[in-house]
């Protein structure tokens, strides 16, 4: 929609002169945390996304010794802790290393991006697949990657993580692996022994063909779309089409997958669940409790796969987020109710979306002015509605 934009009483705004949100180009890490609105937000990145018990309940512990006790879980499988200050940094950072959860840099920390899709079984190969990446992007000799350049390990019988962002992707097809970068058409097929190497040679190819800007930044999906050309090795397979796959809460053969209001937990939340199991960390920001086979009975943790706080995603918002133009959570836990079954609203405090970085049916950016309200699409795209107060807003889409 071009032009002006309607606003809750009948008038007319030109698009408001909105200062854009700082990008920051890199994420939290545990020895580099990020400031907040809420203190430091220190991000823990299990290895293969996989905790053990006594690892989450370090964690747990440390969260309410340490922080404010809120746990995230991240887009990359990852756990974030909140409201961390300069004072209780080092004692955090010295519990995190007793637990076996820090890199040895910041460098290696940062290049240690790989999510696992979290149905794997031992003996399918995915977890040592995971593992090998993980130490392997960490060695002096692998390609110096820009921090949000990530890879997605999703090995299953069908790829089930298409729609989790990425630059490299490694699937299984003909007993062997698929490797090919994101907005590619056409991958590598090769020996699952050969997974790792390979994927490291298309990174590095990356490297070389240009895909880091003078800031540091790139992704594979800007390179291929310039129009260069992987190695003739990414030609020679097709990338198989793959069916939309939502999470299901419930249980599975892996364990049990439960859910958060916002993907977010309290610390002793995380001691009870630890207490069931070893934690795998999903991309979804769900957790499965491996090797479970009943649903858990705890509060706060969503156990009902047709819960109406499923299909509201919202971000910290203010005033824990610096950058957010308003709160985010009490207004989706109010619309909730009024989003229909199989559809997603995503509340997002500013134009970043950074709690759901692709499109969802509704999505809803707070700005100086009020929110603005994007159909089908992302936080900063073009809104249908512009400058909705807060209490209008259930009626604005009831009206849609």
């Amino acid at each position: 929609m071009s032009g002006a934009a309607p606003i809750i009483d009948g008038s007319t705004i030109q698009g408001p002169t909105v200062k854009s949100p700082t990008i920051k180009g890199w994420c939290p890490g545990a020895l580099r945390p990020m400031e907040s609105g809420d203190g430091w937000v220190v991000r823990v990145r299990p290895r293969a996304g996989r905790l053990s018990q006594d690892q989450a309940r370090g964690i747990a512990a440390l969260s309410a010794a340490h922080s404010n006790g809120l746990i995230d879980l991240s887009a990359r499988a990852n756990v974030q802790l909140r409201g961390v200050t300069m004072a209780s940094h080092a004692p955090l950072i010295d519990g995190l290393r007793a637990l076996g959860l820090l890199d040895e840099s910041t460098q290696a920390e940062s290049q240690r991006n790989v999510t696992l899709a979290p149905f794997w079984a031992r003996g399918d190969g995915a977890h040592d697949v995971a593992l090998d990446l993980s130490a392997a992007l960490t060695s002096p000799s692998a390609p110096r990657l820009p921090s949000k350049f990530g890879f997605v390990v999703d090995m299953g019988v069908a790829p089930i993580l298409r729609n989790i962002a990425a630059d490299i992707r490694i699937e299984r097809i003909s007993g062997g692996a698929l490797i090919y970068g994101q907005g590619a058409q056409t991958g590598a097929m090769v020996p699952l022994a050969q997974a790792v190497q390979t994927a490291l040679h298309l990174a590095q190819w990356f490297v070389d063909a240009g895909g880091i800007g003078a800031d540091g930044r790139g992704r594979m999906a800007g390179l291929l779309a310039q129009g260069r050309a992987a190695p003739a090795a990414f030609a020679q397979c097709a990338v198989p089409a793959a069916l939309p796959f939502a999470p299901h809460i419930g249980l599975h053969k892996a364990g049990a997958l439960v859910g958060f209001e916002f993907g977010q937990m309290q610390a002793e939340t995380l001691a009870k669940l630890a207490g069931l199991g070893p934690l795998r960390i999903t991309p979804w920001r769900m957790v499965l409790i491996e090797g479970a086979q009943t649903m858990p009975t705890l509060a706060h943790v969503i156990t009902d796969a047709d819960d109406q706080m499923l299909r509201v995603i919202a971000c910290t918002g203010a005033p824990a987020c610096i950058q957010a133009h308003g709160p985010t959570r009490d207004l989706a836990r109010a619309l909730a109710p009024h989003i229909p079954q199989g559809q997603v609203c995503h509340v997002s405090g500013c134009a970043k979306g950074c709690a759901h970085p692709t499109a969802a049916a509704l999505t809803l950016t707070a700005t100086p002015s009020g929110f603005d309200l994007v159909q089908n699409g992302r936080a900063g795209d073009t809104p249908t509605l512009a400058g909705l107060a807060p209490s209008y807003i259930p009626q604005a889409l009831n009206a849609l």
